[in-house]
């Protein structure tokens, strides 16, 4: 009775074993994914404007999906990222809005933009 108890406790503690190897390669392969997925969400590249004073800036490798401010409004930009360039009349990414397309540039004649998204 006794060696069959230990068999059973034996094939449990191998049971867990398999369970915690699993459950360890699932996470590698989820950190894996994750990290490579935050790489991509980056327009490669640069953004560069100037703004209503004259003064240039750059935004290197822009993350896509976040709102980027354009000191105190631009009024030329140059997209030399692979993602589009949506820029907003308004702080904030919202008002109208025109998109620019990689390796595109434009002069704004009106309202200068305020913010700018990529993706």
């Amino acid at each position: 009775m006794q060696s069959m108890q230990s068999m059973q406790s034996m094939q449990s503690m191998q049971s867990l074993r398999n369970v915690v190897r699993a459950a360890v390669t699932i996470g590698a392969a989820l950190a894996l994914f994750t990290g490579l997925s935050t790489s991509a969400q980056a327009a490669a590249g640069d953004f560069t404007y100037v703004n209503v004073n004259g003064d240039d800036f750059t935004l290197h490798n822009p993350k896509n999906g976040e709102c980027f401010l354009l000191v105190s409004g631009a009024k030329s930009a140059t997209n030399r990222t692979t993602a589009k360039a949506t820029v907003f009349a308004e702080h904030g990414c919202e008002g109208s809005r025109q998109t620019m397309q990689p390796n595109t540039s434009v002069t704004f004649s009106g309202t200068n933009p305020h913010s700018v998204m990529f993706g």
